[in-house]
């Protein structure tokens, strides 16, 4: 897959068809669409095209602190990497951008950039400069400039607004058995190992603190996790914390996990760590040696669920 980081980067001679959308999660109704794509592409021996845009456009036009995202950038990339369509465009959304009109936006980029053969889109797809055409009007110029415009149905459009909200929801309430199965795949935090107070250490539990940059990533609720990661070309299973480590009065939320089997040193590394299942909400101990018996109980827990992968 070919990935340029804007309209204005973007080179090829070959024609296209294209989908436009925000694919946050690239979960199970996003791929019905990619699947449509690519069968539409072979079909007229044209390049398979997804136009997206970063950053969200609510980021931009409304209040950025409430969008948080299942997906990071780079996340998205490597999912819809895998699924076999051959070219992704990230547009940088802005102010200037937003006011592209409609009919601009169709001619120079969708017609003179990419151009597009065929354009498979939802029947609620809204664009423009305050967003005032309509599926309608995109069929209007598919007439005038010679593409053909395929809808979405209402039925797959709902079906992944549906799956949307339930995945979020999902992940928020540490349902993540279920918002693996909306997904399709474990959910996915990416961060890099920093030093924290190295207190698991004490304790015979030594803890990878991870840190995640892009503050618009979703985070799941505070409490225990099973998960798992690559390391060094290894499956490696873990317990995951997020939290405030009430017991050591924590007053700020972390991101920790203790790996079963392993040592070695992760510092500065960054690691794409899958969510499994939740194990068990946060809570204080009374003393260190109580948080040490109910983490000795956490780990047989994993284990136990483990064993039954």
């Amino acid at each position: 897959m070919k990935i340029y980081q804007s309209i204005e980067t973007y080179v090829s001679s070959s024609k296209t068809v294209v989908t436009i959308g925000i694919f946050d999660g690239v979960h199970i109704g996003h791929k019905r669409i990619l699947e449509k794509l690519t069968h539409n592409a072979q079909a007229l021996g044209c390049e398979s095209l997804v136009l997206t845009f970063f950053p969200h456009p609510k980021m931009i036009l409304q209040d950025p602190s409430s969008i948080q995202l299942i997906n990071t950038v780079a996340e998205k990339e490597s999912l819809l990497a895998k699924s076999n369509i051959d070219t992704l465009v990230i547009q940088p959304f802005t102010h200037e951008f937003s006011k592209l009109s409609a009919e601009d936006f169709v001619k120079q980029v969708l017609v003179d950039c990419f151009k597009v053969q065929k354009i498979i889109i939802g029947y609620d797809h809204r664009f423009g400069n305050n967003r005032t055409a309509t599926i309608d009007d995109l069929i209007v110029f598919g007439q005038q400039y010679g593409f053909e415009v395929e809808q979405i149905s209402a039925e797959e459009i709902n079906d992944i607004a549906v799956s949307s909200t339930k995945i979020r929801n999902a992940i928020l309430g540490g349902a993540i058995a279920l918002a693996n199965e909306y997904l399709g795949y474990p959910y996915l935090l990416t961060g890099t190992v920093v030093k924290g107070q190295q207190l698991g250490r004490t304790i015979g539990f030594p803890t990878a603190n991870i840190h995640i940059t892009e503050n618009y990533k979703l985070i799941p609720k505070n409490g225990v996790y099973l998960v798992r990661s690559i390391i060094e070309e290894t499956l490696v299973y873990g317990m995951m914390n997020i939290g405030v480590r009430p017991t050591v009065d924590g007053l700020n939320r972390t991101i920790e996990v203790f790996f079963i089997d392993y040592e070695g040193d992760l510092y500065n590394q960054t690691l794409q760590i899958e969510l499994l299942e939740f194990i068990r909400e946060e809570q204080k101990f009374e003393s260190l040696d109580a948080l040490k018996t109910q983490i000795e109980n956490d780990k047989a827990t994993a284990i136990s669920y483990i064993n039954k992968a």
